[in-house]
């Protein structure tokens, strides 16, 4: 796990490049404090910077920028390939002339490469990474990105020159950097929370969507054009696939299958040279995982997990309840609005583009908490997604089967005049009446896809919201026409859209900050592959969703312990807003500042933050991504001003 980044430009002296990489890679520090290293093609302006952290192999030989057996690639790698083993005893079966200098899964990975061709050898690999691949022969270089985005890695073209890296903050010392803001990507920010990919909060510069590659050539750079990503992994092709060809096998056969994987897959995910453990909320999913590793180990597993002391948000006592069961050695830390209000200022820095979930305050912390003991944690991310685990499935699905099949145009209107009704028209709606007119404004949407956008935006109308903002197309747009049922629908919106925009950025960020990898299990191939091919009713019946997960867990843990609702890992925000963060949040808030600005109607926005704080109605999520919004634009600001006077 580490962090790179990197520049194609105008040619340069040696010695300025690699300073000016040297001042880049620095950046972002945090990502790698174990190692760095740079590389500068000399017949080009081409350079890379790293930063490493040492999980397999911490010695000389796993030391990057690393250079191909025969010299033709020169690598960053920004992850890892867990079945890199079973590459390597591949590699060395096939009567090639390869000689491994150490036990890098980097080097494994670079040998497929150069044996395989980069398609090849990426379809054959299972991990997480991103990494960017320089072509010394014929000069080119190629950026690629895991199949469901665990891993980082933003690129662009600006005022001639290629930036890429894992961060934005490792690009923006680069004097070529430009920092105009896409009103596009706001209006985005405020509709999800986060900014899907591939766009970026700077316009001049995007995200690598996951499972693809895109290779630049100097005319590319020359042109200043961006070549088109190219695919080696399709998830709505996997998913297609998956209901095209699905599991026909029992219940026990399904749930033996799952477990026979999960066990190999943990297997692979436990190795490392540096110490491991486990992410553990008491919920199904890290429960699963944390079960199976202790069930691998002879020693107790390290877990962790994170409290509160406001009702209906506290996890802890729960997870103290399966640890005790499993017999792990587990950590927990209570957390209190101070301990939030600490961590608040390192937010902008953290995420580099406004990121409003509001739950990346308790994984920083229970990453700094479980980095004290560990270097390396595995977590239940994705098991949501890809098992049909979050509540709103079965509303929005409920909502639809209820409307779906009245003609659009139809219930159009009936959503319309819903929404004009007495008592659900106006600001001042009881609990009950904004799920009501919230369902109104959905049977306005066109397609189920649209409607289940709505249901998972945090400001349902953001151009209302956004001064001369604009409301791109995203994957909600293409999946209008998939022909998934509905709830196949949102799963794979979710995986495509939610998981790496949110979920996986939220843990990267949060983990690397403190110099911690994490490792999902769920998000292995092999793993993904098997639950996209399982029938809707192994995952969801009645009320209860990932129904063979919970299966499998009554393997390992009594049921009572984790048949519970999902609480999900957030904050008290609404509580937070209304007490120790009010100041904090009202001085973010101003008129003047909102209206100077120019990114706001600040009207509407003072006149949520008013009903917010009468508690006539509960907006805390709507109000954090404002708060989130301006915290980040404030430290761009006086980064800049910083920048401009040196």
């Amino acid at each position: 796990m580490c962090g790179f980044i990197g520049f194609w430009g105008e040619p340069q002296p040696l010695a300025q490049r690699r300073r000016l990489a040297a001042r880049m890679s620095e950046a972002i520090l945090h990502r790698g404090p174990d190692d760095s290293g740079l590389y500068c093609d000399e017949s080009t302006s081409m350079a890379l910077g790293f930063r490493r952290l040492s999980i397999m192999d911490p010695s000389e030989r796993g030391h990057q920028p690393m250079k191909s057996m025969r010299s033709r690639y020169f690598i960053v790698f920004n992850g890892e390939i867990y079945n890199a083993d079973e590459l390597r005893a591949t590699l060395e079966s096939s009567g090639g002339a390869l000689h491994f200098r150490g036990q890098s899964d980097t080097e494994v990975f670079l040998a497929a490469i150069e044996e395989w061709g980069i398609e090849t050898a990426l379809t054959r690999s299972s991990g997480m990474f991103a990494f960017a691949l320089w072509d010394t022969w014929e000069k080119k270089l190629t950026l690629g990105r895991d199949r469901f985005g665990e891993k980082p890695l933003y690129y662009g073209i600006s005022h001639g020159t290629l930036l890429f890296g894992s961060e934005l903050k490792g690009l923006t010392p680069h004097p070529a950097f430009d920092r105009e803001i896409d009103r596009e990507s706001v209006t985005l920010y405020l509709r999800h929370g986060y900014i899907p990919d591939p766009r970026c909060i700077y316009r001049s510069l995007r995200k690598l969507t996951p499972g693809c590659t895109v290779t630049f050539s100097s005319g590319d750079i020359a042109a200043r054009v961006l070549p088109a990503p190219m695919s080696y992994w399709f998830t709505r092709e996997a998913a297609l696939r998956g209901r095209e060809n699905p599991f026909r096998g029992s219940e026990n056969d399904a749930i033996d299958n799952l477990e026979s994987i999960m066990r190999r897959t943990i297997a692979q995910m436990t190795r490392s040279d540096v110490p491991l453990g486990a992410f553990l909320s008491g919920g199904i999913d890290s429960s699963i995982i944390v079960a199976m590793m202790q069930s691998q180990n002879t020693r107790p597993v390290k877990t962790f997990t994170i409290g509160f002391h406001e009702h209906g948000f506290n996890e802890a006592a729960q997870a103290a309840r399966v640890s005790q069961q499993l017999q792990t050695e587990h950590t927990e830390l209570y957390v209190t609005p101070t301990q939030a209000r600490e961590v608040i200022p390192l937010l902008p820095w953290l995420y580099d583009e406004p990121f409003a979930d509001s739950s990346q305050i308790p994984t920083y912390l229970v990453s700094r908490l479980a980095r004290q003991q560990v270097t390396v944690c595995l977590s239940g991310d994705g098991g949501d997604e890809l098992f049909g685990g979050y509540s709103r499935y079965r509303r929005v699905d409920r909502l639809w089967r209820l409307a779906g099949w009245i003609p659009s145009p139809i219930r159009s209107v009936v959503g319309r005049l819903l929404q004009r009704f007495p008592g659900l028209s106006g600001s001042r709606r009881g609990t009950l009446a904004r799920r009501v007119y919230s369902a109104a404004q959905a049977l306005t949407q066109p397609r189920f896809a649209h409607v289940y956008r709505m249901s998972v935006s945090a400001w349902r109308t953001p151009l209302q919201v956004v001064l001369e903002g604009s409301d791109p197309q995203t994957e909600f747009d293409v999946s209008a026409s998939d022909r998934h049922s509905g709830l196949r629908q949102m799963m794979l919106l979710d995986t495509l859209t939610y998981l790496p925009g949110d979920i996986l950025t939220k843990v990267d960020r949060a983990t690397m900050g403190v110099g911690l990898e994490s490792r999902a299990p769920f998000l292995d191939r092999e793993v993904a592959e098997f639950a996209l091919s399982l029938p809707q009713n192994l995952l969801i019946r009645g009320k209860a969703g990932k129904w063979i997960l919970r299966r499998l867990l009554d393997r390992y843990v009594p049921r009572a312990l984790v048949d519970r609702p999902k609480q999900g890992f957030g904050v008290p925000i609404d509580a937070w807003l209304r007490g120790p963060l009010r100041d904090w949040a009202a001085d973010l808030l101003q008129r003047k500042t909102l209206s100077a600005q120019g990114f706001f109607d600040e009207k509407m926005i003072r006149q949520v933050w008013d009903l917010h704080q009468s508690r006539v109605q509960s907006s805390g999520t709507q109000l954090w991504s404002i708060l989130m919004f301006q915290s980040w634009l404030a430290a761009q600001n006086q980064l800049t001003t910083v920048r401009n006077a040196a």
